[in-house]
């Protein structure tokens, strides 16, 4: 049989579970602020930029479409090129740094602009002074290896990467992981109350009955606290009933 919830319902539901909802939420954004600023190390951020470019003779100085589609067609090779042993094998020897090919590979990111001749290097680390001397190096180094490589000397420097004083990481970011967490806080606490609601089959009220059953509620049999005795004349507890228009002794 389908069942509908009520935005009645609902509104019950999310009162009667919201101290549930708000630790939950809590917890998550108490989580990821530790996680945030304690335990995930800063990352850090450099880039370099260099041009391919065509060498022209002074006689030959003007430059037509097929150059620059050459120079474009020729940065994906370069871009194989800067990442391999060839060129990061003597970043590391000449930086003097204890790390091996394929863990400076998976720092660095070659990428450009579609159909433009600017090459960006991109290089990630903890250390930030780091990350600029790797990025300056790298494009150092590719510029002395191209013409030994391809027989060609095309790639100009145009922007070195520079350290500032008061660096700030790229990742992470607290604030961004704070809202995150807070929203699938939010999300768990909702669901896990519906879902909580949903495998209470205790019966509470006479509404409940008439769900479960079908069958209309003829009569309740109340609960008696010890609040609801009086002594009687006699001195013995006699419980007392609240009816409309008034309470009476039973």
């Amino acid at each position: 049989m389908e069942e509908t919830i009520s935005l009645k319902e609902i509104y019950e539901t999310l009162k009667k579970r919201l101290l549930l909802i708000l630790s939950i939420t809590v917890s998550a954004i108490v989580i990821s602020a530790l996680l945030s600023y304690f335990v995930l190390t800063p990352i850090y951020q450099a880039s370099s930029q260099f041009l391919v470019n065509q060498e022209k003779s002074e006689s030959d100085f003007q430059y037509n479409v097929n150059d620059i589609r050459s120079s474009v067609e020729l940065i994906n090779t370069y871009n194989v090129i800067i990442k391999s042993p060839v060129i990061l094998d003597q970043v590391i020897e000449r930086l003097n740094v204890d790390m091996t090919v394929n863990a400076l590979q998976s720092k660095v990111t070659v990428n450009s602009e579609q159909n433009s001749q600017v090459v960006n290097i991109v290089v990630q680390d903890p250390n930030p002074e780091l990350a600029v001397d790797l990025s300056n190096t790298i494009v150092q180094v590719f510029q002395s290896t191209v013409p030994d490589l391809m027989n060609v000397n095309n790639v100009h420097i145009l922007t070195e990467a520079k350290y500032s004083p008061n660096p700030s990481p790229i990742k992470p970011k607290p604030t961004l992981n704070i809202a995150i967490a807070m929203v699938l806080g939010l999300m768990v606490g909702v669901g896990l109350a519906f879902l909580l609601e949903y495998l209470d089959n205790t019966v509470k009220t006479e509404d409940d009955v008439e769900k479960k059953l079908g069958l209309p509620v003829l009569g309740v049999v109340s609960s008696i606290e010890d609040g609801d005795y009086r002594p009687s004349a006699k001195g013995k507890k006699i419980p007392v009933i609240e009816k409309r228009g008034g309470t009476f002794e039973a």
